[in-house]
């Protein structure tokens, strides 16, 4: 089992249960588990962490309204399209030389690894907020409230398209408030 370790403080009074062995046991719940906004953006961003991209890692994480994990999703090319085939460059005068015609962004990928029916109503986590086509397909799949970490192409026309057809579809979107906690896994 991987050991996780929140924070210096959580650590300690991790230990310091530990050495309770004989000792009388802690009776009340924890207080310093993680929100379920920090859990479901931990897993989109950990599931980022699985992209062979060299410039952009992009993870996604599906939940439905009583908080179960529907799906996951990263960017990178589809099945069957070896990573060491096509290019993961970004730019270069032939677009067929580039990254961009190949790669499946996370949240489609999400979305199409999900094999349990209707999406509707489900929230999406995402580190990166959703392109137009990414956009298109959280509309089409029914999916209500998209929750994103960044937002660093604001300006681009992919992006405003990507708001503007949310907007018009009841889709709620807005930014996660990070808490700065630090999660460390040993693997």
């Amino acid at each position: 089992m991987p050991e996780i370790v929140f924070s210096e403080q959580n650590k300690k009074l991790t230990e310091n249960r530990t050495e309770m062995k004989g000792a009388e046991l802690m009776s009340g719940k924890r207080t310093d588990y993680l929100t379920w906004d920090e859990y479901f953006m931990g897993v989109a961003m950990l599931s980022g962490m699985r992209s062979k991209d060299p410039n952009t890692q992009v993870g996604c994480c599906i939940v439905s309204q009583d908080n179960k994990i529907l799906s996951m999703g990263y960017n990178g090319f589809p099945l069957g399209c070896s990573d060491d085939e096509f290019p993961w460059v970004r730019d270069g005068e032939d677009p067929l030389e580039t990254k961009y015609v190949y790669s499946t962004h996370s949240e489609l990928n999400a979305i199409l690894n999900y094999s349990g029916g209707s999406l509707a109503g489900a929230k999406l986590y995402v580190s990166l907020f959703p392109c137009n086509e990414c956009a298109k397909a959280i509309i089409q799949a029914g999916i209500k409230e998209v929750i994103y970490d960044c937002d660093k192409y604001a300006d681009t026309p992919s992006v405003i398209a990507s708001k503007r057809m949310m907007d018009a579809a009841g889709v709620r979107y807005h930014q996660y408030h990070r808490t700065n906690r630090k999660i460390e896994i040993e693997l």
